[in-house]
């Protein structure tokens, strides 16, 4: 005969002990039959246990449950199906995040091997740095002249839209166009010398970046090459 017992949360322990003594009684009574005997014990979605019987009820088949022998040592314990896709989902972001910083280490690795291959010395990094922004300086000369051009241009336009504006003819179509087109190309023209101006400053942090971390991977630092020459000048 198979014996179930179910309770509710509050009276969880007292449904253990009387699963383990009904389980202990039918050993006694069949020696043989005991062997086989087993309690579960299923729980709620807070994990209380909810009830122990020799098996787990259809509703709670999704549940947590804990097996136990006729001496009530636990033999096996499941997780709740929302528990292992939890778990499942935590092993996933952990195998992800683990990915991805392998990937940055491989990528850092690479800067730094392209990094100490390329220069020799801070000197070099300083001259590349230079000639970078020569190239910027340029570039920026020639777009602030177009700018002026620009301005002066659409200050011209708006000069003459202004006065056409005063007569009772109205500003022709042909004139509000030209003040447009000349207003988006100064537009244009300065937001093109802010980009620069930006990129001039990007070119500065970039190499100052790079400068620190050769030195870094040459086990050298601004402060150790300083120190030598000040307590030389002591001497």
């Amino acid at each position: 005969m198979e014996s179930k017992l179910m309770t509710s949360p509050m009276r969880s322990c007292v449904a253990v002990a009387l699963a383990l003594a009904v389980a202990g009684a039918y050993a006694a009574s069949a020696p043989e039959q005991s062997k086989s005997t087993r309690i579960v014990c299923w729980k709620d979605k807070s994990g209380k246990v909810v009830g122990c019987g020799d098996k787990v009820p259809p509703e709670y088949q999704e549940s947590a449950t804990k097996e136990m022998d006729r001496r009530g040592v636990t033999r096996a314990t499941t997780e709740s199906s929302e528990d292992a896709a939890k778990r499942r989902t935590q092993e996933q972001e952990t195998a992800k995040q683990r990915a991805e910083d392998q990937k940055r280490v491989a990528e850092q690795k690479r800067q730094d091997t392209a990094l100490l291959s390329t220069f020799s010395s801070e000197g070099e990094i300083d001259q590349k740095r230079d000639r970078d922004l020569q190239q910027s300086d340029i570039l920026l000369g020639q777009m602030k002249v177009s700018l002026k051009n620009a301005t002066d241009r659409y200050n011209e336009v708006k000069v003459r839209t202004d006065a056409a504006a005063k007569d009772k003819k109205g500003v022709p179509d042909a004139l509000k166009e030209e003040l447009s087109k000349a207003d988006s190309d100064r537009q244009r023209l300065e937001q093109s010398v802010a980009s620069k101006e930006k990129e001039k400053e990007e070119i500065k942090a970039r190499y100052a970046e790079q400068k620190k971390r050769w030195l870094e991977l040459r086990g050298e630092s601004q402060a150790g090459k300083a120190a030598p020459s000040s307590a030389s000048s002591g001497k």
